[in-house]
């Protein structure tokens, strides 16, 4: 638990934000780097490591909340940097420059977004989820990561997302790499330990339920690997890229980090799980249905989606979501 009033508790939230920003970059390009060195393809590198690797700080903060027994945390965690990464982060990437993407991956990531939320939905209904639960979750993963490395092989229709091209080329040397990634990974999990004590004081002396903060501030802070790799991707117009890597990173959430969450400790969420996982669905399908419309999101369209994610957040913090 942190010490201190609501002040310090906001200081130790802004600082472990960074933190786990800072780790996860370490963690995620010195792993890159390793990898290339290794011989591993790029589309094998962004497919796994990149993908998950900005998802380490919810799959940390998670498994700290549900070992802790902060179960509302650790689901609001993910289910709230879903939609955040869809919403707001999609949206504004898409008023910067509107985002085209190919064909494959509306057709096939698209949909195992959508499926993957269907997924969350069926085990949430009763606002728990088990063990058992957690297993299927993370087998289930574990077949889409096998299925999309083995159709990357083969794929000789349009370029896959490669979500390296976003990272920086530096020169490996592993000594120094294995030392970052380990310096990446120990930053990532003290970050979220002490971010999870103060985000749960914070709750409690604002009088908002650890829900809210767990779907708005603590999964804005988790997402924000995911930001910066969407942000460094339009600087360097790699625009498929921020969709790949937001779609990776959720279905990596609700699949991956759920699923170990469970397997730590059965997490038990509580009712108000049913109308952030409406709003969850209801962004998935409109992302989706945008993408495969018009294969782009306009800056109109992330306007739109932007906004829905700042009245989310309005309605929550009022107690009204």
């Amino acid at each position: 638990m942190v010490a201190g009033g609501p002040v310090v508790q906001l200081v130790v939230v802004a600082l472990t934000v960074v933190g786990l920003w800072i780790g996860a970059r370490l963690l995620v390009d010195s792993s890159v780097r390793l990898a290339r060195r290794a011989g591993l393809s790029e589309l094998v590198i962004g497919l796994t490591i990149v993908a998950v690797g900005t998802s380490t700080p919810e799959l940390a903060v998670s498994l700290d909340a549900a070992y802790k027994g902060f179960g509302d945390i650790a689901v609001a965690n993910v289910l709230g940097s879903n939609i955040y990464n869809l919403a707001f982060i999609l949206g504004v990437v898409s008023l910067i420059r509107a985002v085209p993407v190919t064909s494959s991956l509306v057709k096939r990531d698209g949909v195992a977004l959508l499926v993957s939320t269907a997924v969350g939905v069926a085990v949430l209904l009763d606002s728990t989820v088990s063990r058992l639960d957690g297993l299927v979750l993370v087998g289930l993963f574990l077949a889409y990561t096998g299925y999309l490395l083995r159709s990357g092989e083969s794929d000789t229709g349009d370029d896959p997302v490669d979500i390296t091209r976003a990272l920086p080329e530096r020169l490996s040397v592993p000594g120094r790499d294995i030392a970052l990634l380990v310096a990446g990974l120990a930053l990532v999990l003290v970050s979220g330990d002490l971010l999870i004590g103060a985000a749960s004081a914070l709750a409690r002396g604002a009088g908002v339920s650890e829900w809210v903060i767990g779907g708005t501030i603590v999964a804005a802070g988790t997402s924000m690997p995911e930001f910066a790799v969407s942000l460094v991707a339009v600087r360097r117009g790699s625009l498929g890229v921020s969709v790949g890597n937001i779609v990776g990173s959720n279905i990596f959430n609700l699949l991956g980090v759920l699923g170990l969450a469970a397997l730590v400790q059965p997490l038990a969420a509580s009712p108000t799980a049913l109308s952030t996982l409406s709003w969850l669905v209801a962004v998935s399908l409109l992302v989706v249905a945008a993408l495969w419309t018009g294969r782009r999101l306009s800056r109109v369209e992330g306007g739109l989606f932007a906004g829905s994610e700042l009245a989310r957040w309005a309605l929550g913090l009022l107690g009204l979501l």
